[in-house]
């Protein structure tokens, strides 16, 4: 019995090390398709009360900082039971597909990369693959999966390994990094999620923000991008600011995160200043229970017990370019940079600013890096990222 437990845990521990390797700062291509390749090789012949443990260790190990977020919502003691559910949810997904069928096996455990539960699309089995010699398309995932399941049907057969050979068809080798059409200065900010809308925050925080501002424009760069939010307060009511930001841009292009208020309706949203001008990009992807609430029966009853009677955000209903200099650059709020509809049309670059102080420390800016890069690889497209906290960077393809 601890020999089995042992084994779940290992399997589970082979198929997340991708994003602990990443934590750690650990390039390694061959240990990730090697840990890669061996977590589906025992996933796929483990029973199915076996699945059951390594999904649910998957399931913490790669979610077990989303309830950090309730901390601040000052219901801390939430978080063990959120780590627990999803645990559970994950290890009952992994035992739900634990047909003694290989083939119906493997075909379940290709299909969960288009499972999303409730809207939440950050688990991707095929992304374990992102910084390996194996591509991260659902095809080449397939491929793999489809290859060992014919080499365990045919374990019997001295010949069996050779059904293995498909899996170098899936070799991906390194794209050229693209330099980007502008000189682009990508802020870090460190705002403490506690601290960020205290009152007597909110000057300091702009003056911070003001003085990264100008100090872009002293060292030449033509675009400065901030983090989601990093202005917090509804920034179009603030006019003072507004034309403060818009002198500045005569000098740079901003590009920044805050709130928008319009119509009784409430956006997160990027604002992008340029040429004493502004524009508006509104978020359209929303973070399921973070920014809204999928399932419309609870919404107004969890919103008044966890979020003190918030109202959701409304969401654009299409993605917003923006026109840089003569290059178009689409906009990306946090979560967004990780959903396909927001590569629509395959945009070349794409501005994404984020607010990583919710979940940190943890290994949520080191599993969205990863996300993104596996976009930006899927539909060639160079993301530049600011992050409040941790996560600011620019993300190449694959």
């Amino acid at each position: 019995m601890k020999k089995r437990i042992l084994i779940n845990l290992t399997t589970a521990l082979l198929f997340s090390s991708f994003i602990y390797l990443e934590y750690f700062q650990i390039e390694s291509k061959i240990l990730n398709t090697i840990f890669g390749l061996l977590s589906i090789y025992l996933i796929l012949q483990a029973s199915r009360k076996d699945l059951f443990i390594i999904g649910t260790a998957i399931g913490i190990l790669w979610f077990y900082w989303i309830g950090y977020s309730f901390i601040y919502y000052d219901l801390p003691y939430l978080l063990p039971f959120i780590v627990l559910f999803f645990g559970f949810a994950y290890g009952t997904i992994f035992y739900l597909i634990g047909f003694q069928n290989l083939y119906l096996r493997g075909g379940l455990f290709i299909l969960l990369n288009l499972f999303e539960p409730l809207a939440f699309n950050w688990f991707k089995p095929q992304v374990i693959f992102i910084n390996s010699h194996i591509g991260t398309e659902l095809w080449q995932f397939g491929v793999v999966v489809l290859s060992f399941v014919l080499m365990l049907n045919f374990k019997n057969s001295r010949f069996s390994y050779l059904l293995l050979l498909p899996i170098l068809f899936t070799y991906s080798g390194s794209t050229p990094k693209e330099k980007l059409p502008l000189k682009i200065k990508v802020v870090e900010t460190e705002i403490k999620q506690d601290e960020k809308w205290l009152p007597e925050n909110e000057f300091p925080i702009v003056k911070m923000n003001l003085e990264e501002i100008k100090k872009a424009i002293d060292d030449g760069y033509d675009m400065v991008v901030l983090p989601e939010s990093t202005f917090p307060l509804y920034l179009n009511n603030r006019d003072r600011l507004m034309w403060v930001l818009q002198e500045l841009s005569h000098r740079i292009t901003i590009w920044t995160g805050s709130l928008y208020y319009e119509n009784g309706n409430y956006y997160n949203s990027s604002y992008i200043f340029q040429n004493g001008e502004y524009q508006v990009a509104k978020k359209m992807v929303l973070v399921p229970f973070g920014e809204y609430i999928p399932l419309d029966f609870l919404g107004s009853w969890v919103n008044d017990i966890f979020f003190d009677g918030a109202d959701d955000f409304s969401p654009a209903t299409e993605p917003t370019d923006i026109d840089i200099k003569g290059f178009k650059f689409r906009s990306a709020v946090c979560y967004e940079a990780t959903s396909p509809q927001l590569f629509v049309d395959v945009p070349k670059y794409m501005i994404a600013i984020s607010n990583n102080g919710w979940f940190t420390p943890s290994i949520e800016p080191t599993l969205q890096k990863l996300l993104m890069r596996h976009y930006a690889t899927i539909y060639q497209t160079v993301i530049v990222h600011s992050a409040n906290i941790s996560g600011t960077g620019i993300v190449h393809p694959k």
